[in-house]
């Protein structure tokens, strides 16, 4: 079945620390259907359920693990529609550690207010409201009804259609958005204040911007602010349009360290300082609505489309703005991270804690460095025009986005090695075999005798990999082709040569090797010596 609509309206209880809903969900069926299967956490209910408003009896619904399943009053023909309305409440799951585990978090702001956030990437939008939980269980519309204790702000998703105030000064904040990834819809609640903006594309439109901070913090959040429209500038000049200009940037301080919530970014780096001159957080996750939101992995297994690609758009970043040797440095940052104990991508249908969670098998933090890094390389390999290019083919799936010529998008893998291949009209299979479908790095073996040195490369399962590679002798730097893999190049017996000199290909390293198995034992002794106190 299609989502077509999801209308939600949520009263959030903060002594109680509870939520009360009443969702109205509109599907299409694609092809007949006897019953609908919607994901909803079980500490939620449901309480009731109406299928095109008539209310089912108790027995036409179950929802024992959280997979609520309703059996309709009639069969929906393909091409027909059906809305149900479900009523649920109860006492959410708490975040533990969020945005890493995943649920509400009930804090207070430092007076003493009701400060709260929702996060559900890992574990399910179920946790809040009756969803489909898969990347394309996207809602084509969702609109959001936040009803709050008075006093306090429900910024959200989309754009802000009105705040109604109830007789006893609650408010209910309504917001409509459209395509949302299921995660991406949030609540975020407290006594904000708010800073906005207007923002003039490249591209001709205007953007309202917004961002929502907690009481006594206005210079620091007007420094924040101030990096909303280089930032978009940026990701507008390598990419292409920000994809919800008709709706707006917005983001919102949150007591949990951020997530990429679409149109409402969570924000909760305290305003750090770092060398790069910007906040590395807001960067990041704002990034997210081009890489996460417009362009959505369909299968969890292409993780590394959102994270990847964002992790290397913090280094761009710091290219475009200051040059060659910030990008530098913030990539060999990100280069000791990367661990290389499962393949990128595995070929299979996964959850997202499947390949997010190292101890689950899955590739863990190697989606944002090794993803990054993997770019670094591409890059280099096809030039600066060509990934652009195929950036902005996966990112919208065409090559001259404008605002109003395109929607949300999901890719994959696969499409994005097709991409490579259309723009360049090479094949670059081998790359990925090695760098996506492998979890050891290629490795780069020299020989020299006499006055003649010898490359070869060794690629994990004896893959083919003819990467080029830069050789400096004696300042000189020569391209050596590398067809099959091995290259030949003359070198006076007492020249000086390095491989590789600005380290353009993600290959092993022995230091860095060794230099993580020295730190990994470190962290060992401290845990034993934590163990004996």
């Amino acid at each position: 079945m299609r989502f077509d609509v999801a209308d939600l309206a949520i009263e959030v209880l903060p002594e109680m620390r509870q939520l009360k809903g009443v969702a109205t969900l509109t599907f299409t069926a694609t092809a007949p259907l006897a019953r609908l299967v919607i994901d909803l956490d079980t500490n939620l209910g449901p309480q009731g359920i109406a299928i095109d408003g008539k209310a089912l009896p108790a027995s036409a619904w179950s929802n024992p693990d959280g997979q609520l399943t309703i059996a309709l009053p009639r069969p929906i023909a393909k091409g027909g529609t059906v809305t149900t309305t479900i009523t649920y409440g109860g006492t959410p799951h708490v975040a533990v550690r969020a945005p890493w585990d995943d649920g509400m978090v009930w804090s207070q702001t430092p007076d003493g207010r009701p400060w709260i956030a929702s996060t559900a990437e890992g574990y399910g939008c179920d946790l809040f409201w009756p969803c489909l939980d898969f990347p394309k269980g996207e809602p084509g519309r969702v609109d959001l009804h936040i009803t709050v204790p008075k006093g306090l702000k429900a910024p959200a998703n989309g754009v802000l259609v009105g705040v109604d105030t109830l007789p006893d000064g609650r408010t209910t904040w309504n917001w409509s958005a459209k395509s949302p990834n299921p995660y991406s819809v949030a609540l975020n609640i407290g006594p904000y204040e708010e800073i906005s903006g207007t923002y003039k594309s490249r591209f001709g439109n205007e953007i309202p911007m917004f961002y929502w901070y907690l009481p006594g913090e206005e210079q620091q959040a007007k420094e924040l602010f101030a990096e909303f429209a280089p930032t978009l500038d940026f990701y507008e000049s390598v990419v292409g349009p920000y994809p919800f200009g008709d709706e707006k940037v917005g983001v919102v301080e949150t007591p949990h360290k951020g997530m990429e919530h679409q149109t409402i970014n969570a924000y909760g780096n305290e305003y750090a300082k770092a060398p790069e001159g910007f906040d590395w957080l807001f960067q990041h996750e704002f990034g997210h609505e081009w890489f996460g939101n417009q362009l959505t992995a369909a299968n969890w297994d292409d993780y590394w489309l959102h994270e990847g690609y964002e992790s290397y758009m913090q280094p761009f970043y710091g290219r475009w703005r200051e040059g060659e040797a910030r990008y530098a440095a913030m990539m060999l940052g990100q280069r000791n991270n990367i661990m290389n104990q499962a393949p990128i991508v595995s070929g299979k249908l996964r959850t997202e804690e499947e390949v997010y969670e190292a101890d689950k098998g899955g590739p863990g933090q190697d989606i944002y460095m090794k993803g990054a890094w993997m770019l670094h390389t591409l890059r280099n390999l096809i030039g600066d025009d060509a990934f652009k290019q195929v950036t902005t083919l996966e990112v919208y799936g065409r090559p001259d986005p404008r605002p109003g010529n395109f929607k949300p998008r999901f890719g994959s893998t696969q499409e994005y090695i097709a991409n490579v291949k259309k723009v360049t009209g090479k094949d670059y299979g081998w790359f990925f075999d090695v760098y996506l479908k492998q979890a050891a790095l290629p490795k780069l073996v020299q020989q020299r005798r006499g006055d003649q040195l010898t490359l070869t490369w060794q690629a994990p399962a004896n893959l083919p990999f003819p990467m080029p590679v830069e050789v400096q002798v004696d300042g000189k730097v020569t391209k050596l082709p590398m067809t099959g893999g091995t290259g030949t190049l003359a070198v006076p017996a007492n020249a000086h040569v390095v491989l590789d000199p600005w380290d353009r290909i993600l290959k092993q390293n022995d230091a860095i090797d060794r230099y993580q198995a020295y730190m990994k034992a470190q962290m060992a002794k401290r845990a034993a010596a934590a163990k004996k106190e």
